[in-house]
């Protein structure tokens, strides 16, 4: 499969999870890939070498999603590193949930840091980088169009703004012909939402399919969204969540 050969690709938060479900579906299809990490250095490397094993050029850079400075030095360090740069997917988030009546200002500011301004960002500083046929792509959640679970409230807030903001940056970037979309994940088998957590039964009655997603569900949308097949998509939002229902 090489339908992404000659490109070059950053995901944020790779170490782990979807992200580096992502990075590894790119490296796949044949692109070069950087990514993301917060804190988790081995885990990156793992990614990375991975990435290497399949005969792509990888990188993993630090960089905190929260920190406008260190998002700026992530995209300008992928793009010295692979020469250039194609494909942008906007995956690092982070989920605190509470209620509305006890979540702290902190909790709120940290969410919308990471999941709003930092996708907002991480494209600003991708857009002088990417040419024709340009893919930026995020991850948001199928929270954001169905709340479940009272606590989740203002975490699938800052998701639902991921929609606004595809659809906005699609209409900018469309005349230069560069694709904006969104993937939803509903209930997807991680360490942070394991299918066999506390919650899992619960979750898995929300599915007509009876069951989590893998990591691997979410990459191939995100890999058929950066592919020439997805070329006149744009401003898109793709559920993955196993037809969930409230």
């Amino acid at each position: 499969m090489s339908e992404l050969a000659g490109k070059r690709a950053l995901v944020t938060g790779a170490s782990r999870g979807i992200g580096a479900a992502i990075a590894l579906a790119l490296a796949e299809k044949g692109a070069d890939v950087a990514i993301t990490y917060a804190g988790s250095a081995d885990r990156a490397a793992d990614v990375v070498s991975a990435i290497e094993a399949k005969g792509r050029k990888a990188v993993a850079l630090q960089a905190d999603s929260g920190d406008p400075d260190a998002i700026k030095r992530s995209v300008a360090e992928a793009v010295g590193v692979l020469g250039g740069l194609d494909i942008l997917v906007n995956n690092a988030a982070v989920a605190l949930y509470n209620l509305i009546a006890d979540i702290s200002a902190d909790e709120i500011d940290t969410m919308l840091r990471i999941n709003v301004r930092g996708p907002i960002l991480a494209a600003q500083a991708a857009i002088p980088h990417l040419q024709a046929g340009g893919r930026i792509i995020t991850i948001g959640s199928a929270g954001a169009d169905r709340i479940v679970g009272e606590p989740g409230s203002v975490y699938y807030m800052t998701k639902s703004a991921m929609q606004s903001f595809t659809r906005g940056l699609a209409r900018e970037l469309g005349p230069r012909d560069i694709t904006v979309n969104l993937v939803q994940p509903g209930s997807t088998n991680t360490e942070s939402n394991p299918a066999n957590g506390e919650f899992a039964d619960f979750q898995r009655a929300l599915s007509p399919l009876g069951r989590f997603g893998e990591p691997t569900d979410v990459a191939a949308a995100v890999a058929f969204f950066a592919s020439p097949a997805a070329r006149h998509i744009t401003g898109a939002i793709l559920n993955v969540d196993g037809g969930q229902v409230t």
